[in-house]
């Protein structure tokens, strides 16, 4: 610690470029931080939201988008171990100009409003908004987070244009509810709206898109869930059935092997760090040869000349880690208020072993980076040393 005052003074020297080194790192500290708590979220330690634990969904087998047989609802009702179920078809359309203005988009979902309360019980709304959702069939109940991105209030007209369905709907917002998922940035409606259009203007029976389920316990949720796949195994429409936990992760698998990708952006970073502090300590060293000629003159041994050239590249990678940690908390926090793909996203952050780990390994890289460096320059001749001209 005496020498402390020396490594410190040694590390800011050069303000310009330790700034711009101090500025590399944070920033790429700060993508690291996020990738890294993007992937603690996801695959090592993925948490599930109030309720969820006890809620399943079943789809399609071969995709979401080929709808089942309405009857499917009763059967799984009768499934030991299912509380309660809902229908609920995805909509899509376009709202205002979101072609354009893609801060506009939002899930809209048909649902048998009927059963949604009992299916997410934790949801927090008036008694006197979930009753007039209830009686208006041209009712929607939307999110709390939906209502604030789009500055929707209890009352207000909001008109879809049907995209795959080749209607419009026109609802009136009936209900605002508050929940710590990430459907408190969806809009629901009465899926009785999309099957009256449907009878009056062809002969399709009702279908399903997906069923949500409501377990009795979580340890009836790995049983359901087979025993709803054995049932439609050998039909027309097979099903899969899963966590609503792993079915909103399911939606990454479009854009590929997210796994692979963050590992490989958090590989990339940790290289990148690498690099940009081995070439500044590198620089800082061969600068200062002749300064370690003299410390040697003076009585200071190779480990310790060695220990205060690994301390100054430490202080500098601690510094830009500290900051770029503390810019991936502020982006996390960004994050969180966006529009919500996944769960996992509404309560993102950089969690304390995340944090540890970070910091560590932006401390390990600045001394493993100058390590090289800082040997050569310590073992060398005080003569050779003091000769050094570059």
């Amino acid at each position: 610690m005496r020498y402390l005052s020396l490594i410190l003074k040694n590390a800011l020297r050069n303000r310009r470029r330790s700034f711009l080194t101090i500025s590399s790192l944070a920033l790429s500290l700060c993508l690291l931080g996020v990738m890294m708590a993007l992937y603690y979220a996801l695959f090592l330690n993925p948490q599930p939201t109030p309720g969820q634990e006890l809620r399943l969904v079943t789809r399609h087998k071969v995709s979401i988008v080929f709808a089942m047989p309405i009857y499917y609802r009763d059967k799984i009702r009768q499934v030991p171990g299912v509380k309660d179920l809902i229908t609920w078809q995805w909509f899509g359309g376009q709202y205002k100009d979101e072609e354009r203005d893609q801060s506009k988009f939002f899930p809209r979902l048909g649902v048998e409003a009927d059963h949604i309360f009992n299916v997410y019980p934790e949801w927090v709304i008036p008694e006197d908004q979930k009753q007039a959702f209830l009686k208006d069939p041209t009712g929607a109940l939307i999110g709390s987070r939906l209502a604030a991105s789009q500055k929707l209030n209890i009352g207000d007209k909001v008109v879809i244009k049907g995209n795959i369905f080749n209607m419009d709907l026109e609802l009136t917002v009936r209900g605002i509810y508050q929940s710590l998922g990430a459907d408190g940035g969806n809009l629901w409606f009465h899926l009785r709206y999309i099957e009256e259009w449907l009878k009056s203007r062809s002969s399709q029976r009702p279908f399903a898109g997906t069923f949500t389920i409501l377990a009795n316990s979580p340890e009836d949720v790995p049983r359901i869930a087979k025993a709803v796949d054995e049932m439609f195994a050998n039909t027309d429409a097979p099903t899969r059935t899963e966590s609503e936990q792993a079915f909103g992760l399911s939606f990454l698998s479009f854009l590929g092997n997210i796994k692979l990708i963050l590992l490989s952006i958090c590989g990339a970073v940790t290289f990148t760090i690498l690099l940009v502090a081995a070439n500044t300590m590198a620089m800082s060293v061969r600068e200062r040869v002749k300064e370690v000629g003299v410390l040697k003159t003076l009585g200071f041994r190779r480990e310790t000349i060695l220990g205060l050239l690994l301390g100054e590249s430490a202080l500098i990678s601690f510094i830009g880690g500290a900051i770029g940690l503390l810019l991936a908390l502020g982006l996390c926090a960004l994050i969180r208020q966006g529009p919500a793909i996944i769960d996992q996203t509404t309560t993102l952050t950089i969690q304390p072993p995340v944090l540890a780990f970070l910091l560590f390994l932006s401390i390990f890289i600045g001394v493993a980076s100058a390590f090289i460096p800082a040997w050569n320059a310590a073992r060398t001749d005080i003569i050779e040393a003091l000769r050094f001209t570059d």
